[in-house]
């Protein structure tokens, strides 16, 4: 089934929220696990029991029991090793050789029909918002809500703060950006949400146009019982 293609809007009417998950919905791979992969290629992290871990936390993710606590401590522990401009370099280097040849043009084209539109445009992930910040900014998305690391006098402490972006803690981190600009979900007359987890099934029911994208098994059978539409970006 395709994705909605609604029409711009008149003048005057109500303006419209279009929300994208990042990971396996608008990149074919998982930003947050690849990273994990690039550290251990550049020899940061000890390769077997971390590629281990992340595996592991992996597959909890996709089974939907992950404890997002115990996982962004491992998440963000090698942050808090390096010194923020050399992150920023590894970053850069990973943004070229891994997430660059990942963005393929039938995301690029979801995500520049609602800008043209005019639509409000946001990326929602669980990924921390070091990993995903350069991601929103290539795909041209100036909103970002993530989950925080924490960092001290320009440093990361291998923490997070404030709400993880996750679950439930999706809906409350959108809640709490709109109400910093002023543009309850009220305001909106449509509200879009495209994700490929079950995982995001609170936000998904909270938006007015909920589309499965290139969905999970369990998130795929929910949209079909629920009658939502269903998007494949990468078939």
């Amino acid at each position: 089934m395709n994705a909605p293609n609604p029409a711009a809007p008149q003048a005057g009417s109500a303006p419209r929220l279009a929300l994208f998950d990042l990971d396996n919905t608008l990149l074919p791979i998982d930003s947050d696990y690849e990273w994990a992969r690039f550290l251990i290629r550049l020899g940061l992290v000890d390769e077997a029991e971390y590629e281990r871990r992340n595996d592991v936390f992996f597959q909890q993710y996709k089974d939907g029991t992950l404890d997002i606590h115990q996982f962004l401590e491992f998440q963000l522990a090698p942050l808090a090793a390096h010194p923020r401009a050399q992150l920023d370099a590894w970053h850069a280097q990973f943004m070229r050789e891994v997430i660059a040849p990942q963005i393929r043009p039938s995301a690029r084209e979801l995500v520049d029909s609602h800008r043209q539109r005019g639509d409000l445009c946001a990326i929602v992930t669980a990924t921390n918002a070091f990993v995903t910040g350069p991601i929103a900014h290539a795909f041209g998305i100036e909103h970002l809500i993530a989950t925080t690391p924490e960092a001290i006098d320009g440093r990361f402490t291998g923490r997070s703060v404030g709400v993880a972006s996750f679950r439930e803690g999706k809906v409350t981190r959108t809640e709490q950006w709109l109400a910093e600009l002023g543009q309850p979900w009220n305001t909106f007359g449509r509200s879009y949400f495209y994700s490929d987890s079950a995982n995001d099934l609170p936000l998904l029911e909270r938006v007015s146009d909920p589309v499965a994208t290139n969905p999970d098994p369990r998130l795929a059978a929910h949209a079909d019982a629920k009658g939502w539409p269903i998007l494949r970006l990468f078939e």
